[in-house]
């Protein structure tokens, strides 16, 4: 490819664009102090069974002393790794044509995805992606394909419980979608499934209820600071409730802030309509499933994935991330619905058409979502 035909395509001008984006957000998010990815960093098993403390417990076996650095190296880590599994991914399922181009624009330079990722830099929702990317990847020809994502699930719940309605439900759908219609339905792997259910569950449950800190809130401080690299930025563990909030205080602050908040729906709905030819494109996939069984368990399984993000939407308030997480998985998930067989091969997405590189453009030009409020 010339750099001459780069820049006469505006698709793959677009991917130019997109990369210069994503370093000018990376270049201003080293700038900001990373409160919460921070403190997860330090948070341990240091006092028992404790909710979002396996990656800080895993940092401890390496080091005693946290600097802050390390938020944007294992978050900088963390993304590269992503984004590879992305392109890999990607090339398995579509592969890198003039034709694909333009998916790939819709889905890797949408601003929910990597763009919002870097944006969340240290956060723990990309592990949820990176995972389920991995679950796409892997071969499922086995029970132990359930197991791996049973495993996976239960590793995504001890980051962080809300992954079991941020990204359990996804992997639910792509070990629905890749073993269970092709392996069917024998009491082996239903015993396993359910067994898989009920075990993410009672883990789930412990972690929401039995993962508080049965300390004083001033002894748990004291720990963090011993952990810091640099005690003196105390500033840094401001959000050191979060381990004592119990919730229906959550939800509490949620309906708190609902009414400010409601305000960027109309914003996330104008994002989500620009990715139209996206969306467009994985409805005629889901129609050209050879099998109408196989069309209505994806359209059930779309629906129940978006009603996992819909009651995060009512409980806790960083809209959005739930917003963008959510475009996320729907984008995992129409790589899985693609494994399936269909009755006739679905037409790309029209690299031509002025309004589709039109909204292509406005994609690309967009940095990110945010964290709660739109940008």
């Amino acid at each position: 490819m010339t750099a001459q035909h780069t820049w006469q395509d505006p698709w793959r001008l677009m991917l130019v664009v997109n990369a210069a984006v994503m370093i000018g957000v990376f270049l201003h998010k080293i700038t900001l102090p990373p409160y919460v990815p921070y403190i997860h960093l330090l948070v341990d098993y240091h006092f028992g069974f404790t909710k979002r403390a396996l990656i800080g417990a895993l940092v401890a076996l390496f080091t005693a002393k946290v600097p802050v650095w390390l938020v944007f190296a294992l978050g900088g880590t963390a993304w590269l790794a992503t984004s590879a599994l992305f392109i890999a991914l990607f090339r398995r399922t579509f592969g890198f044509s003039a034709e694909t181009t333009p998916l790939f624009v819709f889905m890797a330079g949408s601003p929910f995805f990597l763009k919002n990722f870097m944006h969340t830099l240290g956060h723990f929702d990309i592990y949820g992606c990176a995972l389920s990317i991995c679950l796409l990847l892997v071969p499922a020809r086995s029970i132990l394909f359930v197991l791996l994502a049973a495993l996976i699930s239960m590793v995504l719940i001890l980051i962080h419980h809300i992954h079991v309605l941020m990204y359990v439900p996804t992997i639910a759908v792509i070990v629905l979608l890749r073993y269970y219609l092709v392996a069917g339905l024998t009491p082996k792997n239903i015993a396993t499934g359910l067994a898989a259910l009920l075990g993410l569950g009672v883990l789930f449950l412990a972690a929401q209820f039995y993962g508080t800190m049965p300390i004083a809130e001033a002894e748990f401080v004291h720990h963090l600071q011993e952990r810091m690299a640099d005690p003196s930025r105390t500033e840094l563990l401001s959000y050191s409730y979060i381990w004592y909030q119990p919730l229906a205080k959550e939800i509490e602050d949620t309906w708190a802030r609902m009414p400010s908040n409601l305000l960027g729906v109309p914003v996330f709905a104008l994002l989500i309509w620009l990715h139209t030819p996206l969306w467009r494109y994985m409805r005629e996939q889901i129609r050209a499933l050879a099998s109408d069984r196989h069309q209505r368990l994806v359209i059930a399984s779309l629906a129940i994935v978006s009603l996992g993000y819909f009651i995060m939407f009512l409980i806790v308030f960083d809209y959005s991330r739930w917003i963008s997480n959510w475009a996320v998985c729907m984008f995992l998930i129409l790589h899985a619905i693609k494994t399936l067989p269909q009755t006739k091969p679905v037409l790309p997405i029209a690299a031509e058409d002025r309004k589709t590189t039109f909204f292509g453009w406005i994609i690309t030009l967009i940095p990110r979502v945010g964290i709660v409020r739109p940008f």
